[in-house]
């Protein structure tokens, strides 16, 4: 008798599940279709990215076999094709190329490249720091301390990735205006700063060697 019951029972599920597929059958097929189409879909997003990777990396590497054979022009133009068209990260690295090659010849010019990407606050502040710094770099020789002090104070900080260097820009250009006081500060921090790279600090200590004894009270 319990075996009738079950055979009842399995013929009513078969019954009920004909009439939900007869019901919803286009939804589940429809449903199904959109599954597969986005899986299909997103791997071909996946395979034409790294594709467009690959393309600009083998593009970026052309242009510094440029800039390597001191053909600066062309070097140029190609890292300013990348910087238009190429993936983010690969836009990123082109725009400071482009403005180092620029450097090559105009200094001034490489400088304002360099601040509009310290000025671009789509990119990280890392990226930003090492701008600012190139910037700084170019015009050591020409700025006022004071100009010197207003682009590179905010990269000096003790967790500044790029704080070295613009402290010894700094101390730098304080030596060149005589401004023994601030030259002294920034090598000060130079000396005690314990992950000072030793090339660094040797040519800090260098430059304190130039400035005159501190007077004693």
């Amino acid at each position: 008798m319990s075996e009738l019951f079950d055979e009842v029972d399995e013929e009513v599920r078969r019954d009920q599940l004909k009439k939900l597929w007869d019901k919803y059958s286009i939804f589940i097929i429809a449903g199904a279709l959109l599954i597969i189409a986005g899986v299909g879909g997103w791997r071909g997003y996946q395979y034409f990215e790294a594709k467009k990777a690959a393309e600009a990396g083998a593009a970026f590497d052309k242009a510094v076999e440029l800039s390597e054979a001191n053909k600066h022009t062309e070097a140029e133009a190609a890292f300013n094709d990348l910087a238009a068209k190429a993936p983010s990260g690969y836009r990123m690295l082109a725009r400071l190329r482009a403005a180092a090659e620029v450097a090559s010849h105009d200094p001034k010019a490489a400088a304002k490249l360099y601040d509009d990407i310290a000025a671009d606050r789509s990119i990280g502040t890392e990226q930003q720091d090492l701008a600012r710094v190139r910037a700084a770099g170019l015009l050591v020789d020409s700025a006022a301390y004071s100009e010197m002090l207003q682009r590179l104070e905010s990269s000096t900080g003790p967790q500044a990735t790029f704080r070295h260097t613009a402290r010894e820009l700094l101390a730098l250009s304080a030596w060149r205006a005589n401004d023994t006081a601030a030259a002294r500060k920034w090598l000060d921090l130079i000396a005690n700063d314990g992950e000072t790279p030793p090339s660094l600090r040797s040519r800090a200590e260098a430059l304190q060697a130039l400035l005159p004894p501190v007077a004693k009270s």
